[in-house]
């Protein structure tokens, strides 16, 4: 062998190494430009304090936000960056902190008038709350029903974790049907009618597959039964669950 060359072996194992120190390069090069972007999508002031990492495409968001609603936009915004294919979004959300009861409350307040206009009786959506944790519970009829309520309780200050169990109902002409006739009959009884004046205090009628479930405060006993007997007197309700409670207030 003459000096300066390589033998067929020495040439494959050559090209090898060579071939692992383009591939490590490009794939640091590949990182450094995901961080990048994701930086670059990430300038709001929402985000000043948010750090990206990259690692063979795994990317860690840090730091923290001060509303839940910044750390949702942040993992999305990562997300649909070209290249990224996994978001470990590790935000802390810091803000203001409120007691419990307190976000508790306010949140099931600004969802009892949340969807106001939408066929919002026909959705049933709590919330409760322990350290500052949400859990969304409860079913609506339409995916924007859902979105709205993730929504609000997102931006909502104090809220730094949410759980979201909402279920979408099944679409159902026949489901719809039910509906109508089951809000004819409670609406229409002149006892009841007057639950219909407050939009944060209707009775709530959920229908799933042909079975009903009433929801909401009603003033009187009374009124809790006669709402039960309205709604199981709809032809083609399979079954009737009142969960309607009396407010003793």
């Amino acid at each position: 062998m003459k000096n300066g060359s390589f033998g067929p072996k020495a040439a494959l194992l050559f090209a090898a190494v060579a071939g692992l120190a383009i591939s490590a390069s490009a794939s640091v090069t590949s990182d450094a430009t995901l961080q990048q972007e994701i930086q670059g999508k990430l300038k709001n002031k929402q985000f000043q304090q948010v750090t990206v990492k990259s690692n063979n495409a795994v990317v860690t968001l840090g730091g923290t936000v001060e509303k839940y609603q910044a750390k949702v936009d942040a993992e999305k915004k990562a997300k649909k960056v070209a290249g990224v294919k996994e978001v470990d979004d590790q935000i802390e959300v810091g803000g203001k902190d409120v007691a419990d009861a307190q976000l508790q409350a306010t949140l099931n307040r600004k969802l009892a008038y949340d969807r106001y206009g939408y066929g919002h009786v026909f959705n049933n959506v709590t919330a409760s709350v322990q350290d500052g944790k949400v859990t969304l519970d409860g079913e609506v009829r339409w995916q924007p029903d859902k979105d709205s309520a993730l929504a609000l309780v997102n931006s909502q200050e104090g809220v730094k974790d949410v759980v979201d169990q909402v279920k979408i109902l099944p679409t159902s002409i026949s489901d719809d049907d039910l509906r109508a006739r089951v809000f004819r009959a409670i609406y229409g009884d002149a006892s009841l009618g007057r639950y219909g004046t407050d939009p944060a205090t209707p009775i709530r009628i959920v229908v799933a597959n042909g079975h009903v479930a009433l929801y909401g405060s009603v003033q009187s006993q009374a009124d809790k039964t006669i709402a039960f007997m309205r709604a199981n007197g709809v032809f083609g309700a399979f079954s009737v669950e009142n969960h309607l409670t009396v407010n003793k207030g």
